[in-house]
């Protein structure tokens, strides 16, 4: 690989590839991480939570759990938080999925990079923990699942199900 040449905060990486704000130019739009968790009682059904009217987006949907990860803070840690924030309960298992590059918006306008985790909990102690983000919790089998579903909630459900076998007993993998 050759020398990098910044120019105006931008960096170019060899002949064809530039990388915008790649210095911390002021204003710069940026990915940001984001941890997912599909909650889960191992012996079959998913936790999903429909967002309240006071949600950030598409109120009324039913969606996995996320929030975002915050600086120093390891991906396990920002999950069993969030899972405790929003469901009021600590993990029994932590398990990381997969990836997702999610670009909202046309054009693009929320950029987030989706580390995604299934997350057994212990099924009798969830509770609604953010009553401003979500009116309502309900475990569901994974050919029953609630609609309207929020629209991210379905490729991360995919990849819950891709390994499946142990989370969703009788599924077939991928």
């Amino acid at each position: 690989m050759g020398d990098d040449v910044t120019v105006g905060g931008d960096v170019r990486v060899g002949d064809d590839v530039t990388v915008v704000g790649a210095k911390g130019a002021k204003g710069a739009k940026r990915p940001a991480v984001s941890c997912v968790f599909v909650c889960h009682d191992g012996a079959g059904r998913v936790l999903l939570a429909r967002r309240s009217a006071g949600a950030r987006d598409e109120p009324g949907t039913w969606d996995c759990g996320a929030g975002a990860l915050e600086f120093g803070e390891s991906f396990e840690r920002a999950v069993a938080r969030e899972v405790y924030e929003e469901y009021g309960v600590r993990p029994l298992d932590i398990e990381r999925i997969g990836v997702r590059n999610v670009l909202r918006g046309d054009p693009v306008d929320s950029h987030w990079v989706a580390v995604v985790f299934a997350v057994r909990v212990e099924r009798d102690e969830v509770t609604i923990g953010e009553p401003h983000k979500f009116d309502a919790l309900d475990w569901f089998a994974p050919h029953a699942l609630p609609v309207p579903l929020h629209s991210q909630c379905g490729a991360t459900l995919e990849l819950f199900g891709m390994g499946a076998r142990g989370r969703w007993p009788g599924r077939r993998q991928g």
